[in-house]
């Protein structure tokens, strides 16, 4: 058995970043271009700035997944999220029921009426992973959850993969009044 597993997930609110900030870019190419003189500290600020968030929030999610060990599933989108969940503290991992996630946002998201994290790249592939006690995320603004949403390419062989290293765990008595 592999340490680690990488799963993809899905593409599509990366691309559609990339190409608003290829927009935003032939914009500030153009304004440049008629710009009477050189281009002014404020322009080229603007410059970086976007490249910078291209590369962060466009580009870095083209080369992560979410990983499946042994004992953890790591879910990451680039460079700005990453979250271990040890399998002790997962109570459950499934796809959604019908009806149960409305409509389901793309990126980082915490809705504020319920404690449920999405980290999404696409809406295909969606899985659930119930956690046993609410978590914090610092990239939720410190909100709790208690259900993470997100979405694998493979979603069968993930969750193929994820009850083959749950068996593998020693197993763990329940808590009691006498412990």
């Amino acid at each position: 058995m592999e340490r680690r597993l990488e799963f993809r997930y899905g593409r599509e609110l990366f691309v559609r970043r990339i190409l608003l900030a290829g927009i935003v870019g032939g914009l500030l190419g153009i304004l440049v271009a008629v710009m009477p003189s050189p281009a002014t500290p404020f322009v080229l600020f603007t410059v970086g700035v976007v490249a910078a968030y291209v590369v962060l929030f466009g580009v870095s999610p083209l080369f992560t997944g979410h990983w499946l060990t042994r004992s953890r599933v790591i879910l990451r989108q680039g460079w700005y999220f990453r979250a271990i969940v040890p399998m002790s503290d997962i109570v459950s991992l499934g796809t959604p029921d019908d009806g149960f996630l409305g409509h389901v946002p793309v990126g980082i998201h915490r809705p504020l009426v319920r404690p449920v994290l999405y980290v999404t790249g696409g809406r295909q592939g969606l899985l659930v992973l119930r956690l046993r006690r609410p978590r914090r995320f610092w990239q939720a603004f410190g909100l709790m959850a208690t259900e993470i949403v997100f979405d694998v390419d493979e979603r069968t062989r993930f969750l193929d993969a994820f009850e083959e290293r749950r068996r593998l765990l020693s197993p763990v008595e329940p808590e009691r009044a006498d412990a």
